[in-house]
């Protein structure tokens, strides 16, 4: 008796699955990281942020009275004692330069209280634990509060245009503005965040940041000139970056002299490290 017929040897379309077909079905494919996406994790994290004005744009207008109203009282008030020396520019002129970064500062300096805010809310947990590079969270940040300071800035511009005060309208000389503005915001609302990644607390970070707005304010060219200053304060003026940041806004601006080359490499320089400074203490922050 003859054994039953073997069953009919059918070959499969797809190829045995060897060693190295095994490993693609046990190793999952290695994420896209490095340079390659920090750039667009960096931007969709400033979109994120900025998303945020669509629901609340209360912030803009309220924070638009504090410059309006040192140009009008203290820059109308100073043009006609003419006090302050200013190589012969009416003094409004040269205080609008400065009202655009401290204006910029001003919100940029609590950014903290955004990043306690998400931590409390478990969000920065969650951010945390994806694969975004946590350089590229801070950055993101950073440039989101620079592109909230930049719509402040374009309103300081607005009063003072019709106050009278004579400002450019070269597109070159305005997109340098522009980067001035956004790389002066990425520093300060950096400090903040590194701030914030030492002291823990909403309640301790504004008492900080208040303590240290003024003076910051104060130790730069923003007011008034540097050679008019005490020694001592000229020491901390040079090594305040916001005094580089308005020296660029008033030589594009008002055409005058003006150290863009030493401005811009610190303003790069600050933000740089200010966005390391911080991204090193996230984790800190979130425990």
């Amino acid at each position: 008796m003859s054994g039953a017929p073997a069953a009919p040897h059918t070959e499969s379309a797809e190829p045995a699955a060897g060693p190295g077909n095994l490993d693609l079905l046990l190793v999952p494919p290695r994420a896209r990281t490095g340079w390659r996406v920090v750039p667009a994790r960096v931007l969709a994290m400033c979109v994120v942020e900025l998303q945020k004005l669509r629901h609340d744009r209360t912030e803009l207008y309220t924070r638009a009275v504090q410059p309006a109203l040192w140009l009008l009282v203290f820059g109308e008030t100073f043009t006609r004692i003419k006090a302050i020396p200013t190589g012969g520019v009416p003094y409004i002129d040269y205080l609008a330069p400065g009202i655009i970064a401290q204006s910029a500062m001003f919100i940029a300096i609590f950014y903290g209280i955004m990043i306690i805010w998400e931590r409390d809310a478990g969000i920065l947990t969650k951010l945390l634990v994806t694969p975004t590079p946590r350089a590229a969270l801070i950055a993101g940040k950073a440039f989101a509060a620079g592109v909230k300071a930049l719509i402040q800035a374009v309103v300081v511009i607005v009063i003072a245009a019709l106050l009278g005060v004579a400002l450019t309208g070269n597109p070159l000389r305005l997109l340098g503005v522009a980067v001035a503005v956004v790389l002066g915001s990425a520093f300060f609302s950096c400090l903040s965040m590194t701030i914030a990644g030492i002291v823990l607390t909403r309640d301790r970070l504004m008492g900080i940041g208040q303590a240290i707005t003024m003076p910051l304010f104060f130790a730069s060219n923003a007011l008034y000139p540097v050679a008019i200053m005490p020694g001592w304060l000229q020491t901390v003026s040079r090594i305040n970056p916001l005094s580089y940041q308005v020296d660029a806004l008033r030589g594009l601006l008002l055409g005058g002299h003006a150290h863009l080359a030493l401005d811009y490499t610190v303003l790069v320089a600050a933000a740089a490290a200010g966005i390391a400074a911080a991204a090193s203490l996230l984790g800190r922050l979130a425990r």
